[in-house]
C-alpha cells in the first residue's frame, strides 16, 4: 500500500490561505502543548510533535509549499518522476519509509529517519552522480550513484550528540539492513553523514556508491538556528519595554532571569555567551534573546483610559 497523504494544513489547523505569521503562531502553540518533554505520554507525544514538525517543515518553506499546493492529493504525479512504492508503514518510526529510484534498479525505502512516507516520497530522497544502470558495452567499472536523504534531528542529540538506528531496503529486495549512525554533538542544519558503500550498486563489478543522510534540525517552538548560536523571541509587554524590568525566558540548559533596561527597543538582542550549540574545540555558540514587544489585543475600559491619559501626555 502507498502511503498515504497528509493534510499538513489541517495538522497545523490553520487554512490554506494562513499567512506565514499564522502558520508559525499555530506551529508554536502545538508544539508547546505536544512537546515531549511536558507531556504525561511521551511516546505518543514524540509521534505528534513530528507530525507538527512534518507540517510545518512544508508550510513555512516558500517552495514546498507551492509545490504542496499545486498537487495536493494528486502528489503523486509531483515527485522526482519515480512513481510511489508499493510498501507502507511509516518513514519516522517503523520500517517502510520514502523511496527513491537509483537508476540502477534498486529504490530505497528508509525507516527511522523522523519523517513519514508521505514526506519522503513527496520531498525525500535524492541520487547524486554516478552510474545510472543501462547495457554497458565495454564492461568498464562504473561506481554507483551517490544516494541522500534527510535525517530529523533533536536539538538534544545536537547538543549532546546520540545515535540512530537507519534502515532501510533496495528495491524489491526482502532484505533489511541496519545501521547504527552516530550523530556527532554539535551537528549543524545541511551538515551529511555518510554511509560508504551504502548506495546504489556500481556496474561491471564497480564500486558502490555512499549514502548520505542530510541533517535538518527538528523545528522548536521556542529556539531557531544560525550556525552555532541559538536564537529565541522574547515577548516583551509594551510596558515592560518602557519601565524596564525582569523576563523569565528558556534556554537549552534551563529557565534564565533576563534585565530589560527602561527603553528597550523592539529587535534588541540580549547575549547570553556559550548556552548555543556545541562547536569545535569544546566551545559552544551563542544563545540570544530578540525582544518583540507585545501590544494588547484588546483592553478593557480602565486599561483603555490609561492609555489615552498616556496619549495626551505625549
Amino acid at each position: 500500500m502507498a502511503a498515504q497523504f497528509r493534510d499538513y494544513y489541517e495538522t497545523l489547523g490553520v487554512s490554506k490561505t494562513a499567512s506565514s505569521d499564522e502558520i508559525k503562531s499555530s506551529f508554536r502553540k502545538l508544539a508547546r502543548k505536544h512537546h515531549p518533554d511536558l507531556a504525561k505520554d511521551k511516546k505518543a507525544a514524540e509521534e505528534k510533535f513530528k507530525e507538527i514538525n512534518e507540517a510545518y517543515e512544508v508550510l513555512s518553506d516558500l517552495e514546498k509549499r507551492k509545490k504542496y499546493d499545486e498537487y495536493g492529493a494528486n502528489w503523486q504525479h509531483a515527485g522526482n518522476g519515480f512513481p510511489p512504492p508499493p510498501s507502507g508503514g511509516r518513514g519516522g518510526g517503523g520500517f517502510g519509509g520514502g523511496a527513491y529510484g537509483t537508476g540502477d534498479g534498486g529504490d530505497f525505502h528508509f525507516g527511522g529517519t523522523g519523517y513519514s512516507d508521505f514526506f519522503e516520497q513527496f520531498f525525500g530522497t535524492r541520487r547524486g552522480r554516478g552510474y545510472g544502470g543501462g547495457v554497458d558495452f565495454e564492461e568498464t567499472p562504473q561506481r554507483g550513484r551517490d544516494v541522500e536523504a534527510d535525517i530529523l534531528v533533536t536539538l538534544e542529540e545536537a547538543l549532546n550528540g546520540a545515535s540512530r538506528q537507519i534502515s532501510f531496503r533496495k528495491g524489491n529486495s526482502p532484505d533489511v539492513q541496519t545501521y547504527t549512525v552516530r550523530i556527532p554533538k554539535g551537528v549543524r542544519e545541511g551538515q551529511r553523514i555518510r554511509l560508504a558503500g551504502q548506495g546504489g550498486a556500481g556496474g561491471a563489478k564497480g564500486e558502490a556508491g555512499d549514502l548520505y543522510l542530510r541533517v535538518k534540525l527538528q523545528q522548536h517552538p521556542d529556539f531557531r538556528f544560525e550556525g552555532a548560536d541559538i536564537f529565541h523571541e522574547a515577548d516583551v509587554p509594551a510596558w515592560q519595554a518602557v519601565l524596564g524590568g525582569e523576563l523569565t525566558i528558556p534556554t537549552p540548559d534551563g529557565r534564565v532571569k533576563l534585565k530589560i533596561p527602561a527603553g528597550t527597543q523592539n529587535g534588541r538582542k540580549f547575549r547570553i555567551p556559550g548556552r548555543g550549540l556545541p562547536g569545535k574545540g569544546g566551545t559552544r555558540g551563542d544563545f540570544y534573546a530578540v525582544v518583540e514587544i507585545t501590544i494588547p489585543e484588546s483592553v478593557n475600559p480602565a486599561q483603555k483610559l490609561l492609555w489615552e491619559q498616556l496619549a495626551k501626555i505625549n
